[in-house]
């Protein structure tokens, strides 16, 4: 009889329909709600991803999994509330979560501690925190969505379980040593995150969206053109970079697109097609890597007056040329099809904060001048090991598209791209710190929606005390002064937009909650106490709209 590996996950959901994932342990077919699919192979581990179509706007609809007619989910013994597709309400409240950066790290003491207790210790997951919390509340009070924008897992950096499978699968010696290698190891890190019970069970019960960034892939990912040609130099990195594609592909960007989409791109039609895929998507990896496709990772939702947007600034860059940027223009043309008016509220989420706190912005775009020549060529050389020192790596480290971007949020703003929207706001993660940055654009600009930066990071994985020094220095005005300078000294024009900070930034494993209804927004940020009996402690509200 086949088994579950790992899932169910809920992954896309609208007002009527919803795609369910699953890993199963052989061939069979997968069956949710009375609709079935046949898994597909992928390096000998088998996966489907079931569409169901045909639900009603705003309904809960509880559903099992079954594999060749057996029921496998729910478990028989679980203590969890059954398992439902909660489509959207277009009229109603829609409450997104989200956060980003996740160690796979056990939840017993020593790792539940503090990292001032223990070594080892990384805090309680935020993640699973706010499950626990759920189990004790009227599922009217869930949020409907969780963004996992970035470092979903880590491919470089604890996971004992995966590194006890990579000890015993290879040598350790050699070059990537501990850190995953390939798509095998990848799926045994992909099931040592998802598998802990509380998350397997709020990852089957609410509708999840994924962004990849560096840690997915590798510390720095594509932070300039000399890194990436060093690491395409390893012999090592073909089978690192396309085993993380194509098992991102399979684990996370699957279930960000609804069905007609699948549709439109055929990719999973050809792979059901194939005994075992591995190959061909092992191909079709290596092209979109070296190739600049990066349009294939963004991606869009519209759910009732809210419109999403989620931006791939990792994979589309575009670094070999000047000015670097963070896509190439057929991605940005999509993108600027989508970043759009005519909505309640506009969400634009990437993994990597659009708007860091002033002075390290400064600071960014000060290095990617000086990289550029600004101080001659010998000063250029030294800011390259800088930027890569320092991973400066942001939105402030790619000047064009960061002007791209803002000016075009502040067309939509001020109604040049259609209506404005009561709100917009820009989602973000990667810095392992908190904070809502109030935005402001010159009067001029006509801008009359209320901007704003939000970003959460980390779900687990929090700074030290030396780091934590280090970035509450960035938010300084002292710090802001010292960055504004030495942009001003290489150069780099002032910005048309202004943002500050609306209280000093959070560091402990923490999740948002984005909550919308009509014209009106809200935002929370809590964080995970340490230590046993895990609870959430609000460290910001704030209206937005």
């Amino acid at each position: 009889m086949p088994g579950l590996l790992l899932g169910p996950l809920l992954r896309y959901v609208d007002e009527t329909q919803a795609t369910v994932w699953v890993e199963t342990d052989s061939a069979c077919e997968v069956e949710v709600l009375g609709r079935s699919e046949p898994t597909f192979c992928v390096g000998g581990h088998h996966f489907a991803l079931v569409a169901i179509e045909g639900l009603e706007p705003g309904s809960e609809t509880p559903y099992e999994v079954r594999l060749d007619g057996e029921r496998v989910w729910p478990e028989s013994a679980s203590a969890f509330p059954p398992s439902a597709i909660r489509t959207i309400d277009p009229e109603g409240e829609l409450k997104i979560a989200w956060g980003s950066c996740r160690v796979t790290m056990p939840h017993d003491p020593p790792y539940n501690l503090s990292k001032d207790e223990s070594d080892e210790g990384r805090g309680n997951d935020a993640l699973r925190t706010y499950a626990l919390r759920m189990l004790d509340q009227d599922p009217s009070e869930w949020p409907e969505l969780l963004f996992m924008i970035g470092d979903q897992v880590y491919a470089d950096e604890d996971a004992p379980l995966t590194r006890e499978f990579i000890r015993e699968r290879r040598s350790i010696e050699e070059p990537p040593g501990l850190e995953v290698a390939d798509f095998e190891e990848y799926t045994q890190l992909y099931r040592e995150s998802w598998s802990e019970p509380v998350v397997r069970w709020l990852l089957s019960t609410v509708g999840t969206a994924m962004l990849f960034d560096d840690h997915d892939v590798h510390d720095d990912w594509n932070i300039s053109i000399d890194w990436l040609e060093e690491m395409r130099a390893q012999p090592w990195w073909d089978s690192r970079i396309t085993g993380a594609l194509v098992s991102y592909w399979v684990y996370q960007h699957l279930g960000n697109l609804a069905p007609e989409r699948l549709r439109e791109r055929g990719i999973l039609q050809e792979v059901r097609k194939r005994d075992d895929a591995l190959e061909m998507l092992i191909e079709w990896a290596r092209e979109a890597d070296w190739g600049s496709e990066g349009r294939r990772w963004s991606y869009a939702r519209d759910l009732g007056g809210v419109a999403l947007v989620f931006m791939d600034s990792r994979e589309g860059r575009v670094l070999g040329e000047k000015p670097r940027r963070m896509f190439d223009d057929e991605e940005w043309e999509w993108i600027t099809e989508r970043v759009r008016g005519d909505c309640d509220h506009l969400v634009v989420a990437d993994t990597l904060p659009v708007l860091l706190p002033p002075a390290l912005h400064d600071l960014e775009a000060w290095n990617e001048a000086v990289c550029d020549g600004a101080w001659g060529p010998q000063a250029a050389k030294a800011g390259e090991k800088v930027r890569r020192e320092l991973d400066l790596e942001h939105w402030g480290a790619f000047q064009h598209s960061f002007r791209q971007l803002m000016d075009l949020i502040g067309d939509v703003g001020a109604g040049r791209c259609g209506e404005a929207p009561a709100s917009i706001v820009m989602l973000g993660g990667d810095i392992h710190h908190a904070y809502l940055a109030e935005v402001a654009f010159r009067r001029s600009e006509g801008v009359r929606s209320p901007v704003w930066q939000a970003v959460c990071s980390p779900y687990r994985n929090p700074l030290d005390g030396r780091e934590r020094a280090v970035a509450r220095f960035g938010s300084t005005r002292a710090a802001e002064l010292i960055g504004k300078g030495l942009a001003r000294s290489a150069g780099v024009p002032d910005a048309d937009v202004r943002w500050r900070l609306v209280q000093p930034p959070t560091f402990d494993n923490q999740i948002g909650t984005l909550s919308f209804e009509g014209r009106s927004a809200h935002l929370r940020l809590e964080r995970a106490t340490p230590g046993e009996n895990p609870r959430l402690e609000t460290s910001l509200e704030r209206r937005l709209a």
